[in-house]
This record gives structure tokens, sequence and C-alpha cells, in this order.
């Protein structure tokens, strides 16, 4: 079942995809980076582009080209690259329903089921709880690794499964609102907080909205006043299944410690191979308050500091009721910005980290547009620790290592949020 059809998939002109091959290539040899690989020699993928150019022009079909260019992406090994179309009718789990899946063995075989729900969206919407299982959408089966994809405005029927074998039909509605100035996506609540004991407060971060987090601050500020009101002496921060952001991490950031503390650097390829000194990097410090101070820091990067290689510091937001008991929940799912946060408070010492190794995909990615309605992603800026460790292609471990394995989850037990409260009332 779907509101409306498909999006037409027609394959571009040879002389186009001659040009989105050219693109890339040009793009890829003067800016990508790969901090993993920081000396990376790029004659070889060249070589590769050249030898399967011909055969991606002759192609008839725009899934196939598209399929091709996507593997010679893959060959650059670094992450936050990829090739796609502005059309939203096939876009990943996270980005349209909000809800993240992990691919788990049941009794009828590999299923994906449901990790991370996060509240207000299409998923949380549709009644769909953590460790349910995805069985159909739209009456085809959903079997691991084929990824399980939405359309942005689109009205899906979901076939949704339990571990003991029952089944039940969900419709499941895709708002028709696409984040701005982003790949195709809907942007998920990006925050929550409640009381969890009369002194230990939750805050769950689910994106770092906007470029450079107005909002997303101001929405921080208020939800920690809140919890200082309830009488907050302990806190507990979920970021699994935070797919990343802007420069709102930053408040985040701050309120895990009293003063300015330097948290890392982003450094461009072109500022690696001609050597730095961290110390002299351009500094950020603090979010724009007022649109007098969002003026010019929009002045000083677009026209006096147009390389993104740059000291991030925390803010100096004062001592909180909360420092030296605080835990910060990591999983799979947790990606870029909120890696950021996990390996601050790990290398700082600043909060117990609970869950699951974090994705380990920490890249200042950059979107170019293409002919034809494509866009190129791809890290134009590596990520260091102030230490000057490299998270990307390893992740952040936590502390203290716990699974939700797929049974507790199923019986609406979340033993990674249960061992946090037990670890922050030893704090």
């Amino acid at each position: 079942m779907s509101s409306a059809p498909h999006a037409s998939r027609q394959v571009p002109a040879p002389k186009d995809r001659a040009k989105i091959i050219s693109t890339i290539k040009k793009l890829v040899s003067e800016r990508h980076i790969n901090v993993s690989n920081p000396n990376q020699d790029y004659r070889p993928w060249i070589a590769l582009v050249d030898e399967r150019t011909p055969r991606l022009i002759d192609l008839n079909d725009a899934q196939a080209f598209e399929s091709g260019v996507g593997e010679l992406l893959r060959a650059l090994g670094s992450s936050h690259t990829a090739f796609f179309h502005q059309r939203r009718d096939s876009v990943p789990a996270p980005y349209s329903i909000n809800a993240t899946l992990r691919a788990v063995e049941t009794p009828q075989g590999k299923r994906w089921m449901f990790l991370d729900v996060i509240e207000d969206g299409p998923t949380f919407q549709a009644g769909i709880h953590p460790g349910e299982l995805l069985l159909c959408i739209d009456s085809e089966p959903i079997i691991p690794p084929t990824p399980a994809n939405f359309r942005i405005g689109g009205t899906h029927q979901l076939e949704i499964g339990t571990f003991g074998g029952d089944k039940r039909q969900v419709v499941i509605e895709v708002p028709n609102r696409a984040a701005k100035d982003r790949p195709p996506m809907i942007e998920p609540r990006s925050l929550s907080h409640r009381m969890l004991a009369s002194d230990t407060g939750l805050v769950r971060v689910a994106t770092f909205p906007g470029a450079v987090g107005q909002s997303f601050a101001r929405g921080l500020d208020a939800a920690v006043r809140d919890l200082k009101d309830h009488g907050v002496q302990r806190l507990i921060v979920d970021i699994r299944g935070n797919i990343g952001g802007g420069l709102g991490s930053l408040r985040l950031l701050s309120y895990l410690c009293p003063g300015k503390l330097e948290i890392g650097y982003s450094i461009t390829r072109a500022r690696l191979r001609k050597g730095y000194r961290k110390e002299r990097l351009t500094r950020i410090g603090k979010i724009p308050a007022t649109k007098a101070e969002l003026l010019m820091m929009a002045v000083r990067f677009k026209i006096f500091q147009r390389d993104r290689s740059m000291v991030l510091v925390t803010e100096g937001l004062g001592p909180q009721p909360f420092h030296g008991r605080t835990v910060v929940l990591i999983n799979e799912h947790s990606h870029s910005a909120a890696e950021m946060v996990a390996s601050f408070a790990k290398e700082n010492h600043l909060a117990t980290l609970v869950g699951t190794r974090t994705a380990g995909e920490v890249l200042g990615g950059a979107n170019f547009k293409l002919p034809g309605g494509y866009v190129l992603r791809m890290p134009v800026a590596g990520w260091y620790t102030w230490n000057g460790e490299c998270i990307e292609g390893k992740g952040v471990e936590p502390d203290v290592p716990i699974e939700n394995f797929p049974e507790s989850l199923a019986a609406g037990v979340d033993n990674q949020l249960q061992a946090a409260l037990e670890v922050v009332n030893t704090l």
C-alpha cells in the first residue's frame, strides 16, 4: 500500500552521466579527506573510475547507474561518502521514519529489529516499539541485508512481528516535510527530557539540528533549567540513535564541564598536507545568541576563514549539580557529532559511557550538487580529539559495555538504561 506511485527513475542522458562522473572525480581529487588514511594515494581510485566510466555511461537503468557510482565511492574507504538523487522515494529508516534497525537472528531467520524509536517520529506515532520486528513493507518481505527504505510523504503498510511469532499490520505515515539543506530526511525530534527518579534526570538527544544550532541550544537550556527546578543531582544523557548534525552539539558538550576546555579539532586535506599546529587553528567557543553574532560568524567563515580547519572549545557555562554524576548512553547508531560528545566525555573523565561502541563515522561532510538532481556527499574535514585521537573507523568504546538483547527489548526492558541508572547511582 502506498499513497502515490514512486517517483520516476529516468536514467540521465549519457552526456549528463559523463559530466556527473567527471565532476565527482575532480571533487574527490581536490577535496576528499580520509583521516584513517591521511596520505591516501588517489591515483588507483582515479584509474578505477576511468576503467568503469564507459560501462556506467552505457547503462540504461538509473538504479544500476547509481549503484555503480556508489561502489566507486565506497572504494575510497571513508564514511560520510554517498551519491544520491534528491528524489525522496527511497530514504533509510533513521532519516525517514526516525527509527534505527538492527539485524537479528529469529526462529524465522534473520530479520530487522526496531532498536531506537525516536519520540514523536513516524515509527513512534504508528505504535511500533523497540524489540519488534519489521517483516514486510507494502507486502514485500524485507530480509537483512536488504535495506528498509521509505518514501517521504508516503503511506506504507508494514507487517510487524514478535519473537513469539505474532504478526500485525501497521500503517505508517511519513510526513511530507523534508529537512532544509540536508539530504532527503525527516528531522527527528531533537530533544526530550524527564526525571527518572527524585534526583536523576534523563536528556535524550536524537540529532543536533541546524548548522549553528541556536534553537537546539535554547531547547537544551530550557530542559536543563527544568531538571534543576526538579532537583536533579544526577544526569543520564541518551545519544543512542543520534544521527549527528551541526554546532548545537557544542551546547551539550559545554554542559559536561564548568569552564572552557578544548574539545577537539577539524582539519581539511589542504591543511593536513600543508602542516599545522592545533594551538594556532581558528577557535569556536560559543553558539551565537543574537542575529548580530550570527552575522559575524557567517562573515567570518564565508569570507575570512573559508577553510574548515578549526578548534572547538566549550562555552564555559559554569558548575552544574550533575557534574561528576553523569552517564552517557551510546550504541552503534550514535554517529558523528554524537561521537564527539562521547569521546570528549571519555577523554576528560566527565561522564561514564554505557552501552555499545559508536559508529566510528566522525568526519566533516559537505554536499555538492551535480547534474540531473544528483548530489555527492563526501568528507572534506577530518576530526581529532584534543589529544590527537582519530575516531573515524574505530568509534568510541563504552566504559560499561552492555547490549540491549532482542529478547529483553521485546519484553519492554531497556538493559542499557537500567545499567545507566545503576551506574549513575554509584557516582
